[in-house]
């Protein structure tokens, strides 16, 4: 076993199976939530995807359901404007929260998206897991301090998912690593694992499907 702090997850077998059981189950969009009091009832068990604007959140949804289409998404950034909620069978929701960092919008509307963000995390009892997205090619950057302080006080468990990592030269995954893995230390609510990911490649896909069926 690696003696790594924030080793690169490895789910056991029986976790891998539970993760393809779940999502050949049928995933739908539900709705798009743009305040509090529009959120669907928390009678599941939820995840979240955060991350900076354009970091691949709704590329990985799409991935990680079979559902090529199921996310929108763009090169846009900051075109997730909403909190999108999606059924995995009947047991779970997956959320895709707005973007962080950058928007090609008016500065009153990227505030109240930030605000929603806030309060959705702050106040979701439904939610077991966060997964807070960093693209493999940059590692933790000073925008996504704030997210992460969040989760902290929120008391919220997250978990790094490392995106992109097909982009990578070779021998630069464990630079990015050593980046992430010092970054995380500092957060007492990060999880003590790291998802290494390429929506393009699958790379990671079943790690991600296994964590979300065993949660409880």
């Amino acid at each position: 076993m690696s003696t790594l702090p924030f080793p690169i997850a490895e789910p056991s077998a029986d976790a891998l199976a539970a993760g393809d059981r779940l999502f050949r189950q049928p995933t739908d969009f539900v709705k798009g939530v743009v305040a509090m009091d529009g959120l669907p009832p928390d009678d599941r068990i939820e995840v979240c995807f955060a991350g900076r604007s354009n970091v691949g959140k709704s590329t990985l949804i799409n991935a990680l359901t079979g559902r090529r289409a199921l996310a929108r998404t763009s090169n846009t950034p900051g075109r997730t404007q909403e909190i999108n909620f999606f059924t995995a069978a009947d047991s779970h929701y997956l959320v895709d929260l707005p973007g962080y960092g950058f928007a090609k919008a008016p500065l009153k509307e990227v505030e109240r998206w930030q605000r929603l963000l806030k309060n959705y995390l702050s106040g979701r009892a439904s939610l077991r897991r966060a997964f807070v997205l960093i693209d493999a090619r940059h590692g933790v950057k000073s925008v996504d301090a704030d997210i992460l302080k969040l989760l902290d006080t929120s008391a919220v468990a997250f978990q790094t998912v490392l995106t992109k990592v097909d982009k990578l030269k070779v021998g630069e995954l464990d630079k990015v690593l050593a980046q992430v893995r010092a970054a995380l230390q500092k957060h007492p609510a990060a999880f003590p694992e790291i998802i290494v990911t390429s929506s393009d490649k699958g790379t990671g896909i079943d790690t991600l499907r296994a964590i979300i069926a065993t949660l409880d």
